[in-house]
């Protein structure tokens, strides 16, 4: 007989006081597990620039969270069509994209729910052209190469900017790109002009000298929206109005401090704080429910690209719209 069990077959004592230490720490692991289980979480999709990024660098989510039974997680995308199929597929409960992005992920899904809107930003995005282009208006793009990221929100805004200027869509050829990879095929010259969004449009002015031939002024508001699930919403309310709150709050220090959020944005985004303060100008604050302007203008955004066959049916945006109060 091993020494140990000797010695507990000669102390009573000494099995009782294992056993009861055995149980003790059962009861700690079940107990951690039933916490676990009980325990809340709400998932969060970022892109690099904007108010959700400052509002995970800061902690105030989790500080708001934290008396509600909720812990959050982050999940970082590069732009908005893949942060929308995430929404879909049930991987993120909430995140946030500019205006066209919601429209296809709306068709893909009738889960898909508007919680909230940042004001319009129109100078945000823009059609770029090297500084020495002979490109000077948009009817000059007319046969020639555009990138852009599909199913952005520069999309829907090259659409309206090709026909206030009479080009017809399929008179241009698209390089659908990611930012990265549009910010090297426009910096190389493999594509005549880069539809594109800030921070990215503010970088590739610095870092080619790039000339905008056209923002978003009086063509589209260039909204971000915040979106989340109908299955979500209805079980997490309180949690998501407190998700809300603190970004309106984030809102309210950035919209203040500018350079104070371009030194802290630089690193993650990895765009030097000068040029995101040039963005930072651009951009627009003050979270709020979407109201009647703001669906219209993102019904017109559904019409035209049903009216140019890249959804498949029509939709109606109001019918996806968070109502006040729940």
């Amino acid at each position: 007989m091993p020494a140990a069990t000797r010695a507990l077959a000669l102390r009573p004592d000494g099995t009782r006081r294992a056993l009861m230490l055995l149980t003790a720490l059962a009861l700690l692991v079940l107990g951690a597990l039933h916490a676990r289980a009980d325990e809340k979480v709400i998932r969060i999709g970022y892109q690099k620039y904007g108010t959700l990024v400052l509002l995970k660098g800061k902690g105030l989510l989790e500080q708001r969270l934290k008396p509600l039974g909720y812990r959050v997680t982050w999940a970082e995308f590069p732009s908005g069509p893949p942060l929308m199929e995430a929404l879909n597929a049930g991987a993120v409960d909430l995140g946030s994209a500019g205006e066209a992005p919601p429209i296809f992920g709306q068709a893909a899904s009738p889960d898909l729910l508007y919680v909230a809107h940042e004001p319009a930003a129109p100078k945000g995005e823009a059609i770029l052209v090297a500084k020495d282009s002979p490109i000077k208006t948009v009817a000059d793009l007319r046969g020639k190469k555009i990138a852009l990221n599909k199913g952005s929100n520069v999309h829907y805004f090259l659409v309206r900017a090709l026909e206030r200027a009479g080009v017809p869509y399929d008179a241009v050829t698209l390089n659908f790109l990611a930012p990265a990879d549009g910010a090297a095929a426009f910096a190389r010259g493999a594509v005549d002009a880069w539809v594109i969004w800030d921070p990215y449009l503010a970088s590739g002015e610095r870092s080619t000298g790039g000339r905008i031939l056209v923002d978003g002024t009086d063509l589209v508001p260039n909204r971000q929206f915040y979106l989340s699930t109908r299955a979500f919403t209805a079980a997490n309310g309180p949690a998501l109005d407190a998700t809300l709150a603190a970004i309106g709050e984030i809102d309210a220090w950035a919209k203040d401090n500018t350079d104070a959020v371009a030194t802290e944005l630089a690193p993650s985004v990895g765009i030097p704080a000068p040029i995101l303060t040039v963005a930072l100008r651009r951009l627009t604050y003050g979270v709020t429910p979407l109201n009647a302007e703001t669906i219209a203008d993102q019904q017109n955004v559904a019409d035209t690209f049903h009216r140019l066959g890249l959804l498949p049916k029509p939709l109606d945006v109001a019918s996806a719209v968070r109502k006040t109060g729940s």
